[in-house]
């Protein structure tokens, strides 16, 4: 299997994910070719005099011809949709890659392909809240997790090259069981966005009897409904496709914030001060924890 900086790479969806990984491989030059595939005509032509690809194109069959990278960088069942089409016209060889944000179903439409190409499954930890090729920027990958998710049918020799193509770039590849990754997702990204949207419903609800509340909302407000601006679109497939593993993540959270309330109801003050000091440290130590690994991998 060629190296990296031997391979010509094509990128469909050219939204925050997709473009950002292509100016990263382009300007960083990585690779031999990048490629851009989007439906869009204005994203297309943005993206090739910002340099941002050494080609872009609307068209499936041409965009993806003689690839050696093909990476699906659209909302999840998009891509599901997409990898029944791109079966019959990848060439033998082909490495085909996602960025999904759940797995299980990718991975699963990944083992119907042709067994003339190479599926991995894929998920960079990293993004933004704003959407679409404008919000595109280099670094965006710098310091993040990229999680891989191979098929049993997947190579070592693939799983080197999709490793490659992260650390290029400045991620962190790990590999674990798409079932396994859907659990801790649903925890750490899905659970996250349906709560900051309770939120912003929650205050909407207290706007309509007193609208000044929109003129005290801070820094609190801001930090914690932050990921409820994300594309609707996108979140509507991750839940769609993640339903068991967001509603018993639900559950539990509900359970917490019941015994929040208790506690608060029956002004049990020592319990509620060590539960939600509980709460701090635990915070207070993954950051450490996460300062520290960044800290690190960047020296």
């Amino acid at each position: 299997m060629k190296s990296l900086s031997e391979c010509s790479v094509t990128v469909i969806g050219l939204g925050l994910m997709g473009a950002s990984l292509c100016i990263d491989l382009k300007q960083r030059n990585l690779c031999r070719e990048v490629r851009g595939v989007t439906r869009n005509f204005g994203t297309i032509l943005r993206a090739f005099h910002e340099n941002s690809v050494d080609l872009a194109t609307t068209d499936l069959s041409s965009g993806v011809a003689g690839a050696d990278i093909v990476i699906l960088s659209t909302p999840v069942r998009a891509v599901v949709q997409m990898l029944e089409t791109l079966g019959p016209i990848l060439w033998p060889g082909t490495v085909v890659m996602d960025m999904g944000s759940t797995k299980a179903e990718i991975c699963a439409a990944m083992e119907r392909l042709p067994p003339r190409v190479q599926p991995i499954g894929g998920h960079p930890m990293t993004g933004k809240e704003t959407a679409g090729y404008a919000s595109a920027e280099s670094g965006l990958y710098e310091g993040a997790p990229w999680v891989l998710t191979p098929l049993p049918r997947t190579s070592n020799e693939t799983v080197e090259l999709a490793s490659e193509l992260a650390e290029a770039i400045g991620a962190f590849p790990t590999t674990m069981q798409p079932a396994r990754h859907d659990q801790l997702v649903a925890a750490i990204s899905h659970l996250p966005f349906l709560m900051a949207s309770a939120l912003v419903h929650a205050v909407s609800d207290c706007g309509d009897e007193d609208p000044a509340v929109w003129d005290l909302a801070a820094g609190g407000f801001r930090d914690t409904s932050r990921v409820a601006a994300s594309d609707t679109q996108m979140f509507l497939d991750i839940l769609v496709t993640n339903r068991e593993a967001v509603l018993a993540q639900m559950d539990t959270v509900s359970a917490h914030f019941q015994e929040l309330r208790r506690l608060l109801a029956e002004n049990d003050e020592d319990s509620l001060w060590r539960m939600l000091s509980c709460s701090q440290a635990t915070r207070a130590a993954w950051q450490q924890k996460k300062g520290a690994f960044t800290t690190s991998a960047q020296g």
